[in-house]
């Protein structure tokens, strides 16, 4: 990777960021296009808008905070991590709460409650016995 923001500590983190999550900079896409809202002259003669693709999961995202092309790089692949990184926390948190539904689902009712159930159960069977048609013999 180039130097994206000037700045090589930044840089070094955005490496080591990457390589954290397993992505590789073959897998993003990277386009330049025009930026759009406040910057005059330099918003419409210069491509200083960034967005960024990445293959494997489908995420875009799109980078046009300031008037400087390398700072948007920049930012947008550090915009990028943050919604794989969020996006891979969520499917984590969405298995483990899959797992603990399940677990609690298996888990045996204890003796009162069963007990409580059953109780419950006599219960609407003497008043629906007490709704039977009454036969004279």
């Amino acid at each position: 990777m180039s130097a994206l923001s000037g700045n090589k500590e930044n840089d070094s983190e955005l490496e080591s960021r990457m390589t954290a999550l397993g992505l590789r900079e073959a897998d993003i896409e990277e386009k330049f296009v025009r930026s759009s809202g406040h910057g005059g002259q330099n918003v419409n003669k210069n491509s200083t808008c960034v967005m960024l693709l990445h293959g494997p999961t489908g995420l875009q995202v799109k980078c046009q905070t300031t008037r400087q092309q390398g700072m948007n790089r920049f930012l947008a692949r550090h915009l990028l991590l943050n919604k794989i990184e969020a996006q891979r926390k969520s499917m984590a948190a969405a298995r483990r709460a899959l797992r603990e539904k399940v677990r609690r689902q298996k888990r045996g009712r204890s003796r009162r409650a069963k007990e409580r159930i059953l109780a419950d159960k006599r219960k609407q069977s003497d008043k629906k016995a007490t709704r039977r048609r009454v036969t004279m013999d």
